[in-house]
């Protein structure tokens, strides 16, 4: 299969991420709320639930009528469970173990798993850059546990299960790039929504309290609302613009601007800190996305060949 490329990011496009990034970085704030009083279903499920109908009466009259195709449907029934159901359940799971900061630091390795598995479905050119990126990413995901990963049920199993997460995104960007090509943003983030409140509804039904909504506070409730209306419908219609207009490969690079929001809310908002070995991977984290992206390394090649 030809290597793809993206489009080139113009300015505009850079603005969009930013602000979606600032919208996400309050998302693991909104479940770090959440968390203290539901389990990670029925958060995921609210979430979704609250998004899809949100969206849905704006896609009715701005566009019309849902698409009634299976290419459609198949498409957006890939992203329903790869990047909402799944990571979504994850990270919510992950966070009744790990602070909202922490968690949005290790979601930042997305972008990692894009490139592996853009190269190995042969989409992307694997370059020598990537590569070592790959690997000093993932050694800073070792080092925000301090590499203690026999801590069975407590720490070391909301890291994996955040970083199991982020590979299903990085999977996520593979199926936009093949499958949602010509798609409108509004009818691919309606129609995935749909299909994930679809999916949660029963997986809520088979394994989960619904009970447990009728006792949550006027914090949690408000939380799960904005969860849903800011960093969920809100979000996606930016994502989806963002990768009509740049590409999936761009928009995975938001990981890198998210930790700024989570880590500083959660500071301010739910006393959270960040140890030293969480600051130490973070960094490494934030080397490998640099080295992912290029630019810098680009810049100071520009610097040395000019001088």
């Amino acid at each position: 299969m030809r290597p793809l490329t993206d489009q080139h990011p113009d300015a505009q496009s850079w603005a969009m991420l930013a602000l979606l990034a600032a919208i996400w970085g309050g998302s693991f704030f909104f479940v770090g709320i959440a968390v203290k009083e539901l389990p990670a279903l029925l958060i995921v499920f609210a979430r979704v639930l609250m998004a899809a109908l949100l969206l849905l009466p704006f896609h009715l009259y701005f566009l019309g009528k849902l698409p009634t195709d299976r290419k459609t449907w198949v498409a957006c029934l890939g992203m329903s469970v790869m990047n909402n159901v799944l990571p979504f359940t994850l990270i919510a799971w992950g966070q009744h173990h790990v602070a909202s900061g922490l968690a949005s630091v290790i979601n930042a390795t997305t972008p990692m798993f894009a490139v592996l598995f853009l190269a190995l479905t042969g989409m992307e050119k694997t370059t020598p850059r990537k590569i070592l990126a790959l690997v000093i990413g993932f050694v800073g995901v070792i080092v925000l546990q301090g590499a203690k990963f026999d801590d069975i049920g407590g720490q070391g199993q909301g890291i994996l299960a955040i970083t199991l997460a982020s590979a299903f995104y990085g999977v996520s960007v593979v199926w936009s790039k093949q499958r949602l090509s010509g798609i409108p943003p509004m009818t691919a983030a309606t129609c995935q929504l749909l299909g994930s409140t679809f999916i949660m509804a029963i997986l809520v039904i088979c394994f989960s309290e619904p009970s447990l909504y009728l006792a949550i506070s006027k914090p949690t409730a408000a939380a799960l609302v904005t969860l849903a209306a800011l960093s969920t419908s809100f979000a996606y219609l930016i994502f989806f613009r963002i990768i009509k207009r740049a590409g999936p490969t761009f928009v995975s690079l938001v990981t890198m601007l998210v930790p700024v929001t989570a880590i500083a809310l959660g500071y301010l908002f739910l006393g959270e800190n960040l140890s030293a070995n969480e600051i130490t991977g973070a960094l490494i984290i934030g080397l490998a996305l640099l080295i992912i992206d290029g630019r810098v390394l680009q810049f100071f090649s520009r610097q040395a060949q000019a001088n």
